[in-house]
């Protein structure tokens, strides 16, 4: 099948492209393709929405329904100890980053569904339950990509509705896949595109939604926190949005720089709901939904170049997310944009590489607001959690973003662990099954569907290194960084791996300290079905 413009992913950024590519130019055959079952099925819903990059794509996005019912009403930041929340003092002058007034808090999943429809509406073929599996390269360019084969058991064998991969041919390809998608990193590989690029740092956020009685709901409320229970050596903290009715969005971002091998990022999410700052607003309540997926940290100073012969990076798997505001869709989305006009531009001039694409990141405003946020997310690298605080004060009150310095991520998140045995273990406390719960209860939670006989999509390259590097030096990891329980060790000392049980977080494939472990795209339409709305 050929079009003019493939697209990989039904996120923001993706689904942008594809709208702003036939709204510019109705002719052109624009294919996007969304592994999940549906546009929106793997995004947990409940995010914080600057609607910016929304009025230049749809002014009239009011009159056309889009699904933001909710501004945001109030908010807080607020640094933790173990039982005492402290507020930050005049947020908005020491945080400008942070100031959500204006914006709304939305049901991304519902989002994207609504910007699927406007897509579809100008003729973009959009087709979930597709996986992007390879990127189908000629003469050293790439000319679209390859799905993925379905109806294979774990042998490798044909079952009986055995479907082949299809070549889905371009004259551009937009990646468009979230972080660390799986065709983007090997664009990168393939083409250098991170050489002379800072180091990528991921942040692993894991999430839940809670349906909570009438009374306790406050619409438009956010609240952020940093501090307890994580070390001073850890970049993260909670987000808690109250939208839509009487939903709870609740959830934790735990850098994957952190050093502890101890750490869960499952079980600081799970206690943080503990501290009184949060409980008081799960009380009542149930929880319906649960979530985790890794985001990119690392700001403009990580940003890979984002062209390659035959095609563009956009969104989150280049790292167009804003660290400091905690948002990622406006910047995606107008990445989105831009990245459909260079296309349009070297299919019209017939050039392989849309080599305006850089040029119009740089004079855009997406460019300006990333750079004056660019120190934010290293400061706390260098200096830890109080210290990184200090300097954000400084470098947004002070410098106002425009400090005569740029600081470097100097670390891949995969190289920052100590030995275990070197690091103090940390207790968490058990589950009550009320307000905190186990792994296994919460991934029932993710509507996961996974064929269990299908090939196993995380893919180990060598069990003796996994030995020696993982269970020896680092007490197996990847048993407590998954949030999905997806990593055990045997009694005999074995890796077990239970693929079924993967929210396609990609935590594995970015944090694994010898990088042994690979994210694969499984069959299409596998992994979790968030339900629309929430």
């Amino acid at each position: 099948m050929a079009f003019d413009v493939v697209i990989v992913g039904g996120g923001p950024a993706g689904l942008t492209a594809a709208i702003r590519l036939k709204q510019e130019n109705p002719d052109l055959s624009v294919c996007l393709l969304e592994k999940g079952s549906e546009v929106g099925a793997h995004i947990v819903s409940g995010a914080v929405l600057e609607p910016t990059t929304l009025a230049e794509l749809f002014p009239d996005w009011k009159e056309r329904g889009a699904p933001l019912d909710t501004p945001v009403s109030s908010e807080k930041l607020l640094f933790l100890t173990r039982k005492a929340a402290l507020p930050v003092p005049a947020l908005h002058l020491l945080m400008p980053q942070m100031d959500n007034r204006g914006n709304y808090v939305i049901s991304l999943g519902a989002f994207c569904r609504w910007l699927g429809e406007q897509a579809e509406a100008l003729g973009v073929e959009i087709y979930p339950g597709f996986a992007g599996a390879d990127l189908f390269i000629e003469n050293g360019r790439v000319c679209g990509i390859i799905t993925g084969d379905m109806g294979v058991n774990r042998k490798g064998e044909e079952k009986p509705d055995y479907m082949p991969g299809m070549i889905l041919r371009a004259s551009q390809t937009i990646l468009a896949e979230g972080a660390r998608g799986s065709l983007s990193k090997k664009a990168m590989n393939t083409f250098d595109l991170r050489k002379g690029a800072d180091p990528q740092t991921f942040g692993l956020g894991i999430k839940e939604v809670w349906e909570i009685p009438a009374e306790k709901h406050r619409p438009g409320f956010v609240q952020h926190s940093f501090g307890w229970p994580l070390d001073t050596h850890t970049y993260g903290g909670a987000f808690l949005y109250h939208f839509g009715k009487n939903l709870v969005s609740y959830g934790f971002i735990t850098a994957l720089d952190y050093r502890n091998p101890w750490l869960s990022p499952f079980e600081e999410m799970q206690r943080t709901k503990q501290h009184p700052a949060f409980r008081e607003h799960f009380e009542g309540g149930r929880r319906i939904i649960y979530g985790a997926r890794a985001i990119s940290e690392g700001g403009v100073q990580s940003l890979p170049h984002p062209v390659f012969p035959g095609g563009v990076l956009t969104g989150d798997c280049a790292g167009f997310l804003n660290m400091p505001k905690i948002k990622g869709i406006h910047t995606s989305m107008k990445s989105g944009i831009i990245a459909a006009e260079a296309v349009m531009d070297a299919i019209q001039n017939e050039q392989a590489e849309a080599s305006s694409y850089m040029d119009r990141l740089k004079s855009s405003w997406l460019w300006k607001e990333l750079h004056a946020a660019r120190n934010i997310r290293p400061a706390f690298s260098h200096w830890g959690m109080l210290g990184g605080a200090l300097y954000s004060g400084i470098d947004s009150m002070i410098f106002r973003g425009q400090a005569p310095w740029t600081l470097r991520h100097r670390h891949a998140d995969n190289e920052t662990m100590i030995p275990a045995e070197k690091a103090p273990k940390i207790s968490y406390p058990k589950a009550d099954g009320t307000l905190t719960f186990n792994r296994a209860e919460s991934v029932f939670l993710s509507n996961l569907s996974h064929d269990e006989d299908q090939p196993v999509h995380l893919k180990v390259q060598d069990m003796a290194t996994w030995k020696e590097v993982n269970l020896t030096r680092f007490a197996a990891p990847e048993s407590r960084y998954c949030p999905a329980g997806v990593y055990e060790t045997s009694e005999t000392d074995e890796l077990v791996i239970n693929a079924q049980n993967c929210v396609h977080c990609k935590s594995c494939d970015i944090k694994d300290p010898d990088q042994n472990i690979t994210w694969c795209t499984p069959e299409g339409s596998s992994g979790p079905n968030y339900p629309s709305g929430m």
